[in-house]
């Protein structure tokens, strides 16, 4: 026996799959409404809708439940303009999610977007996300903006704190971790008021937990809550 203290154990960290499944969605007040209209019978409106929320919000995970309902192709901003010429090919998918599409506004993307809510329009549907309304997205093409001002904008507002709680658990379950009811009491009203940091907090208390062979402590939380506020932690405390 030696009077060394046990180093960290530095785990294994797997990559945590996210669940963007109907199932895995969590309904509530601040999303109900996007949550139909993706879900509606008769399609989007228009064939034309933007889902707009702050980041974390759940508009993403919506917009992989309607691309999962209808068979819809996942488009990145990023690569629009290179893909474009296919996607406009005979044959080419009728329904297509771009996902953050604000950023296309300002570049060539724009002009890419333009020729294919064209191409879709009578024929297809288009579902985007964005942080913001169109008309705060700065496009320079006057015709995209009228054609994308039309859209059916449907709102995702910041979750509540039932959400939030929900979610949490949600997280912690799917991690296999146990956690005392009431750390979820305590996070709640520290924490950043997005799904986004909901999965950063989870993530990095399992770590946490891994390294010191301890359960989830209220220490931890201020711990982690205390590298994105940038503030003292405060005593370690079991």
């Amino acid at each position: 026996m030696t009077g060394r203290k046990r180093a960290e154990q530095l785990p294994l960290v797997l990559p945590s799959a996210e669940s963007t499944g109907r199932d895995d969605f969590l309904e509530a007040p601040s999303n109900a409404v996007a949550l139909a209209a993706v879900e509606a019978p008769r399609g989007l409106p228009n064939g034309l809708t933007v889902l707009v929320g702050p980041p974390g919000s759940g508009k993403t995970h919506l917009a992989h439940i309607w691309a999962a309902r209808t068979g819809a192709l996942w488009q990145p901003a990023g690569t629009l303009t290179e893909r474009l010429e296919a996607l406009v090919q005979p044959g080419a998918p009728d329904r297509i999610v771009i996902d953050d599409a604000h950023l296309l506004a300002g570049g060539a993307g724009e002009e890419a977007l333009f020729h294919l809510v064209n191409h879709l329009r009578g024929r297809g549907e288009l579902l985007m996300t964005a942080d913001r309304p169109v008309r705060d997205w700065g496009l320079r093409l006057p015709d995209l903006l009228s054609r994308l001002s039309a859209a059916a904008h449907q709102p995702l507002g910041e979750p509540e704190d039932a959400l939030l709680a929900a979610v949490l658990v949600k997280l912690f379950t799917d991690r296999q971790v146990r956690i005392d009811p009431g750390l979820i009491d305590y996070i709640l009203p520290r924490m950043e008021r997005s799904l986004d940091a909901a999965r950063s907090l989870v993530a990095e208390l399992d770590l946490r937990a891994l390294q010191l062979q301890k359960k989830i402590t209220a220490a931890m939380v201020r711990e982690a809550l205390s590298k994105d506020l940038d503030t003292d932690p405060g005593p370690d405390a079991s």
